[in-house]
């Protein structure tokens, strides 16, 4: 690892505890919408397990949602992707010691941050968190018009730090999107083992699984 100049990052699941912040956009969802239930924990179950852990487009899950639940006004899809933009963000929770480890590693090495998603709620979580001046990058796929594991976000993250694939290491929690991807252009891998199951089809094999972000400041 004596070559590596860089440390790129996912963001929902890796720097972002994406588990924590839905959770909570999900109790307060279910507070401004279902004060008229008086046990709504199936109403969590449901929204959870239909989220699929993020990966389920948000106008598909809500537009399935009006249909599932028991609404006492049933509400229109915009208005409750108005109230998911606004309520999401503001449920941002960093995974543990995540600022403290990517600073230290920032006094080595340079900083990245390669992320899937809508670009306001995407750049919404990093600010909300107070993490934006934190990396030399920042690449969002709506902004970029790319998304992972397309190799060519990552050759743009490349490109725009001026570094060669084995002076990077990404990590991230997608087998697919981060190591998969990560590894199409030779970025080596570090998979930050959270909800998602390896899969042991793909090529890519990670340079280490980590549970704790702060596992990397022994491992860079």
């Amino acid at each position: 690892m004596s070559s590596i100049k860089a440390v790129l990052f996912d963001l929902d699941n890796t720097i972002l505890d994406r588990t924590r912040t839905f959770s909570n956009f999900t109790h307060a969802f279910i507070s401004n919408y279902f004060r008229h239930i008086e046990f709504p924990q199936s109403i969590y179950e449901t929204i959870i397990e239909r989220d699929q852990d993020g990966y389920k487009d948000k106008n598909e899950l809500f537009a399935e949602l009006i249909d599932l639940l028991p609404w006492q006004a049933r509400p229109r899809l915009e208005e409750l992707m108005s109230f998911y933009g606004a309520e999401y963000v503001g449920n941002a929770i960093p995974m543990n010691r995540a600022r403290e480890v990517v600073l230290e590693l920032k006094k080595r090495y340079k900083t990245g941050l390669i992320t899937n998603g809508k670009t306001a709620i995407q750049y919404g979580k990093i600010d909300r968190l107070g993490i934006r001046d934190d990396f030399d990058l920042i690449l969002v796929s709506e902004e970029a018009g790319i998304k992972k594991p397309d190799p060519r976000i990552f050759e743009l993250a490349l490109e725009r730090l001026r570094l060669q694939p084995e002076e990077c290491v990404y990590v991230g929690d997608h087998p697919v999107n981060d190591m998969e991807g990560a590894s199409q252009i030779g970025i080596g891998g570090i998979w930050m083992k959270v909800n998602q199951p390896w899969r042991e089809e793909l090529s890519a094999r990670p340079l280490h699984t980590i549970r704790q972000l702060e596992e990397l400041l022994t491992l860079l």
